[in-house]
């Protein structure tokens, strides 16, 4: 009896422990998640405040009693949002299109076939991904307008459409599925192109999802090139309609018709993201595993 009692009693103390090591954790949790969202919950309950009753608050309030939807009305009407709205669908589509293509071709190559210089040529293009952005903004400005783009959707893709970290994190990938499927495919006289399109890319489809969406938020938050090789408003992208929504869409700085068009540019890049979590933490792992 006395073992019994001993034993309910190790039981009972590990329990106890137990629950209060999870309580302690979804109550972290559960302030962080509060921390995270707290931004995404004021833009919302900003773009639903009037104009009106944002102004007259001298401190800021965590709830409204008169919701409207007239700011998002607004944010469409005060500038072209619709239309910069597709025109960063274009941009996103083509981009992330021709740059899928070109790293799946490049990924493969330094994956799986053979030709000289090319360790060295690899080592070359993860070199470049210790050079800032910025320093290559003016080259490209100056390539793409000595070449007469600027101003068109041409100016606009053709500088993003391949990446050396997409491509780097696709190769580890690419080499990660055994050499005797590529020896056996060579024995049956398949032809590279067609292993690449029937065995690699499918085995490798989530990876290819997560570059793809990271590469789509990527395109579609995209503001210091558009907004430096465009001045034509038939070009701007929706980064570009915030700013311009800023500086002159309102004659008056309208804080609740802002955060609107905010919210209206960021619901699909979260619908995107909850969709497709899953896919996209399966692809960096095992992109950055090998074995």
């Amino acid at each position: 009896m006395n073992h019994q009692s001993d034993y309910d009693k190790i039981e009972k103390t590990a329990r106890a422990k137990s629950i209060a090591a999870h309580t302690i954790t979804y109550l972290f949790l559960a302030v962080w998640a509060v921390i995270v969202l707290f931004p995404f919950y004021w833009m919302i309950l900003t773009s639903l405040k009037s104009y009106g009753a944002y102004n007259s608050e001298y401190i800021p309030k965590f709830y409204t009693l008169s919701p409207t939807l007239r700011n998002y009305a607004d944010a469409f009407t005060a500038v072209s949002l619709g239309r910069y709205l597709l025109n960063t669908l274009i941009f996103t589509v083509i981009t992330t299109a021709i740059m899928l293509v070109v790293i799946t071709l490049a990924a493969f190559a330094f994956a799986r076939l053979e030709f000289r210089g090319k360790n060295a040529a690899f080592v070359l293009f993860l070199s470049m991904m210790m050079i800032p952005n910025e320093l290559v903004i003016i080259t490209n400005f100056i390539t793409i307008t000595d070449l007469d783009m600027r101003n068109s959707f041409a100016g606009l893709i053709l500088p993003s459409v391949t990446s050396v970290f997409y491509l780097y994190l696709l190769k580890e990938n690419f080499e990660q599925i055994p050499d005797n499927l590529y020896q056996a495919a060579k024995v049956d006289g398949t032809s590279d192109l067609k292993y690449l399109i029937r065995v690699m890319i499918p085995i490798s489809k989530p990876t290819l999802v997560t570059i793809t969406i990271l590469k789509v938020i990527e395109c579609w938050n995209s503001y210091v090139w558009p907004r430096l090789i465009t001045d034509d408003p038939r070009y701007f992208l929706v980064s570009n309609g915030i700013q311009e929504i800023r500086e002159n869409g309102f004659g008056r700085e309208n804080i609740p018709a802002m955060m609107a068009a905010v919210v209206v540019i960021s619901v699909p890049l979260i619908v995107l993201f909850l969709i497709f979590r899953k896919k996209v933490m399966e692809g960096v792992s095992r992109g950055g595993t090998k074995g």
